[in-house]
Parts: C-alpha cells; structure tokens; sequence
C-alpha cells in the first residue's frame, strides 16, 4: 500500500521525503513502521500524517512511502 494511490513507492533508502519540513532518507524498507522507529518514537503517544492524511497506528505497517512525500509527526506531551 502507497500512502498515495497511483504512486510507485521509491527504492529503499534511495529517496527522501519531507519530514516535518525537513528533508530526510527513507528508511531501508521504506515502510511507516520502520521510520516510526528509527526515530526513536515507536510506543509513544504520536499522531502522523502522511501527504495530508492522517495514518493510524494500525496502518504504520502497511503504509510504504514514496520519494518526495510529506510526512508530519506530532509527539503528545502529557502535563498541566
């Protein structure tokens, strides 16, 4: 699954996305999941969207980028 329907997902680790506005790799599989957790977020409470399209949780696994999408992470801070 692309996280945009008619796109061909990038070759794996050639191509970057837009990361919060920055430029970054994908990453080695190219699959949600994997940046999720190269990024030191898995288990945390985070929302993500992808291309402007909110990505649950239950779809990071199946969700394979493609060269040049935008990726926003927001991290949950808990506090009063």
């Amino acid at each position: 699954m692309s996280a945009v329907s008619g796109r061909t997902p990038a070759s794996p680790g050639a191509a970057t996305i837009r990361l919060n506005g920055a430029s970054q790799r994908l990453p080695a599989s190219g699959f949600l999941a994997d940046l999720v957790e190269e990024l030191g977020f898995a288990g945390k409470r985070i929302a993500v969207e992808v291309n402007g399209q909110i990505v649950p949780k239950s779809h990071y696994g199946q969700v394979r980028l493609a060269a040049d999408d935008r990726v926003e992470v927001v991290v949950a801070v808990g506090g009063g």
